[in-house]
Protein backbone atom coordinates (compact mmCIF):
# COMPACT_ATOMS: atom_id res chain seq x y z
CA UNK A 1 0.00 0.00 0.00
CA UNK A 2 0.90 3.14 -0.75
CA UNK A 3 1.54 6.04 1.54
CA UNK A 4 1.63 10.04 0.99
CA UNK A 5 2.18 13.17 3.80
CA UNK A 6 -0.30 15.09 4.33
CA UNK A 7 -0.10 18.74 3.49
CA UNK A 8 -1.12 22.14 4.64
CA UNK A 9 -1.88 24.40 1.43
CA UNK A 10 1.34 25.26 0.97
CA UNK A 11 2.03 21.60 0.33
CA UNK A 12 4.40 21.44 3.61
CA UNK A 13 3.53 18.11 5.43
CA UNK A 14 1.63 18.13 8.48
CA UNK A 15 3.55 14.96 10.27
CA UNK A 16 0.69 12.42 9.17
CA UNK A 17 0.21 10.21 6.43
CA UNK A 18 -2.50 8.85 4.73
CA UNK A 19 -2.84 5.78 2.46
CA UNK A 20 -3.51 6.41 -1.44
CA UNK A 21 -6.54 5.01 -1.51
CA UNK A 22 -8.15 7.12 1.85
CA UNK A 23 -6.43 10.25 -0.03
CA UNK A 24 -8.69 10.04 -3.14
CA UNK A 25 -11.66 8.80 -1.30
CA UNK A 26 -11.90 11.27 1.23
CA UNK A 27 -10.14 14.15 -0.85
CA UNK A 28 -7.55 14.45 1.64
CA UNK A 29 -4.73 16.93 0.53
CA UNK A 30 -1.38 15.98 -0.54
CA UNK A 31 1.31 16.18 -2.75
CA UNK A 32 2.26 14.89 -6.58
CA UNK A 33 4.96 15.96 -8.93
CA UNK A 34 4.14 16.30 -12.76
CA UNK A 35 7.41 17.36 -15.17
CA UNK A 36 6.84 18.41 -18.27
CA UNK A 37 9.49 17.51 -21.68
CA UNK A 38 9.88 19.92 -23.86
CA UNK A 39 11.63 20.88 -27.03
CA UNK A 40 11.56 23.45 -29.70
CA UNK A 41 11.07 22.68 -33.38
CA UNK A 42 10.97 25.41 -36.15
CA UNK A 43 11.06 27.96 -33.50
CA UNK A 44 7.73 26.71 -31.97
CA UNK A 45 7.58 24.72 -28.84
CA UNK A 46 6.58 21.17 -28.35
CA UNK A 47 5.48 19.20 -25.49
CA UNK A 48 5.45 15.33 -25.17
CA UNK A 49 2.21 13.81 -23.57
CA UNK A 50 1.78 10.42 -22.66
CA UNK A 51 -1.74 8.40 -22.89
CA UNK A 52 -2.57 7.25 -19.92
CA UNK A 53 -3.35 3.19 -19.80
CA UNK A 54 -7.02 2.66 -19.86
CA UNK A 55 -6.53 0.80 -16.28
CA UNK A 56 -5.83 4.34 -14.64
CA UNK A 57 -8.06 4.84 -11.71
CA UNK A 58 -8.52 8.46 -13.50
CA UNK A 59 -8.67 9.78 -17.47
CA UNK A 60 -8.28 6.45 -18.68
CA UNK A 61 -7.01 6.89 -22.27
CA UNK A 62 -6.35 10.20 -22.16
CA UNK A 63 -2.85 12.59 -23.31
CA UNK A 64 -1.53 14.20 -19.68
CA UNK A 65 1.44 15.73 -18.96
CA UNK A 66 4.86 14.10 -19.81
CA UNK A 67 5.24 12.33 -16.28
CA UNK A 68 3.75 12.62 -13.22
CA UNK A 69 3.00 10.63 -10.09
CA UNK A 70 2.23 10.78 -6.36
CA UNK A 71 5.23 12.08 -3.92
CA UNK A 72 5.31 8.80 -1.10
CA UNK A 73 5.15 9.76 2.58
CA UNK A 74 9.06 11.02 3.40
CA UNK A 75 9.94 12.35 -0.07
CA UNK A 76 10.61 15.47 -1.47
CA UNK A 77 9.78 16.33 -5.16
CA UNK A 78 12.69 16.31 -6.98
CA UNK A 79 13.62 12.63 -6.41
CA UNK A 80 9.79 11.68 -6.75
CA UNK A 81 9.91 13.35 -10.02
CA UNK A 82 13.15 11.75 -10.97
CA UNK A 83 12.01 7.80 -10.28
CA UNK A 84 8.34 8.63 -12.09
CA UNK A 85 10.24 9.70 -15.06
CA UNK A 86 12.88 6.63 -15.26
CA UNK A 87 9.67 3.94 -14.44
CA UNK A 88 7.20 5.49 -16.58
CA UNK A 89 9.34 6.69 -19.62
CA UNK A 90 12.93 4.89 -18.90
CA UNK A 91 14.61 8.57 -18.97
CA UNK A 92 17.48 8.32 -16.40
CA UNK A 93 17.47 12.19 -15.34
CA UNK A 94 19.64 13.83 -13.55
CA UNK A 95 18.93 16.13 -10.69
CA UNK A 96 20.27 19.61 -12.49
CA UNK A 97 17.85 18.53 -15.82
CA UNK A 98 14.93 18.99 -13.88
CA UNK A 99 13.67 22.92 -13.52
CA UNK A 100 11.44 24.22 -11.47
CA UNK A 101 8.86 25.82 -12.50
CA UNK A 102 6.45 26.50 -9.86
CA UNK A 103 3.43 24.94 -7.96
CA UNK A 104 -0.37 24.58 -8.42
CA UNK A 105 -3.32 23.00 -7.05
CA UNK A 106 -5.45 20.02 -7.95
CA UNK A 107 -8.69 19.85 -6.75
CA UNK A 108 -12.06 18.14 -8.23
CA UNK A 109 -14.42 15.22 -7.76
CA UNK A 110 -15.05 13.19 -10.86
CA UNK A 111 -17.11 9.66 -11.44
CA UNK A 112 -14.06 6.57 -12.69
CA UNK A 113 -15.25 3.24 -13.83
CA UNK A 114 -18.65 3.81 -11.71
CA UNK A 115 -16.62 5.16 -8.63
CA UNK A 116 -16.05 8.45 -7.26
CA UNK A 117 -12.46 10.12 -7.46
CA UNK A 118 -11.81 12.88 -4.83
CA UNK A 119 -8.62 14.25 -6.24
CA UNK A 120 -7.06 16.99 -3.70
CA UNK A 121 -3.26 17.80 -4.51
CA UNK A 122 -0.67 20.32 -4.48
CA UNK A 123 1.70 19.73 -7.26
CA UNK A 124 5.08 20.59 -8.06
CA UNK A 125 5.91 21.23 -11.76
CA UNK A 126 9.64 20.70 -13.22
CA UNK A 127 10.72 21.20 -16.98
CA UNK A 128 12.96 18.69 -18.77
CA UNK A 129 14.56 20.23 -21.74
CA UNK A 130 17.57 17.67 -23.04
CA UNK A 131 17.22 15.82 -25.97
CA UNK A 132 14.17 12.86 -26.17
CA UNK A 133 13.30 10.49 -29.19
CA UNK A 134 9.79 9.55 -28.39
CA UNK A 135 10.27 5.98 -30.01
CA UNK A 136 13.23 5.13 -28.04
CA UNK A 137 11.42 5.21 -25.00
CA UNK A 138 10.18 2.55 -22.26
CA UNK A 139 6.69 2.80 -21.87
CA UNK A 140 5.41 1.60 -18.44
CA UNK A 141 2.70 -0.31 -19.74
CA UNK A 142 0.46 -0.41 -16.92
CA UNK A 143 0.69 3.06 -16.55
CA UNK A 144 0.98 5.01 -20.53
CA UNK A 145 0.23 3.63 -23.97
CA UNK A 146 1.77 5.77 -25.88
CA UNK A 147 3.68 9.15 -25.85
CA UNK A 148 3.27 11.74 -28.79
CA UNK A 149 4.75 15.12 -29.33
CA UNK A 150 1.92 18.18 -29.70
CA UNK A 151 2.58 21.80 -30.28
CA UNK A 152 1.97 23.51 -26.83
CA UNK A 153 -0.08 26.31 -28.18
CA UNK A 154 -2.43 24.04 -30.10
CA UNK A 155 -3.11 22.22 -26.28
CA UNK A 156 -3.54 25.22 -24.61
CA UNK A 157 -5.92 26.71 -27.27
CA UNK A 158 -7.72 23.53 -27.15
CA UNK A 159 -8.27 23.28 -23.43
CA UNK A 160 -8.84 26.70 -23.27
CA UNK A 161 -12.09 25.76 -25.50
CA UNK A 162 -13.14 23.40 -23.13
CA UNK A 163 -12.20 20.82 -25.79
CA UNK A 164 -11.63 17.72 -23.46
CA UNK A 165 -12.36 14.69 -25.62
CA UNK A 166 -8.49 13.90 -25.86
CA UNK A 167 -6.62 15.74 -23.03
CA UNK A 168 -6.47 15.79 -19.20
CA UNK A 169 -3.98 18.16 -18.85
CA UNK A 170 -4.25 20.36 -15.76
CA UNK A 171 -4.62 23.97 -17.03
CA UNK A 172 -2.77 25.23 -14.02
CA UNK A 173 0.06 23.30 -14.86
CA UNK A 174 0.24 24.27 -18.60
CA UNK A 175 -0.12 27.87 -17.23
CA UNK A 176 2.68 27.21 -14.75
CA UNK A 177 4.94 25.91 -17.40
CA UNK A 178 3.87 28.39 -20.01
CA UNK A 179 4.91 31.06 -17.84
CA UNK A 180 8.71 29.44 -17.03
CA UNK A 181 8.84 29.55 -20.88
CA UNK A 182 8.42 32.95 -21.05
CA UNK A 183 10.86 33.95 -18.40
Amino acid sequence: MEYLDMVDEAGIPTGETVSREEAHAKGILHRTAHVWIVRKVNGRMEILLQKRSEEKESFPGMFDTSSAGHIPAGEEPLPSALRELSEELGIRAREDQLHYAGTFRIQYEKVFHGSLFRDNEVTTVFVYQEPVTAEELTLQASEVSEVRWFDLQAVWREIQQGQRQRFCVPTEGLKVLRDYLEK
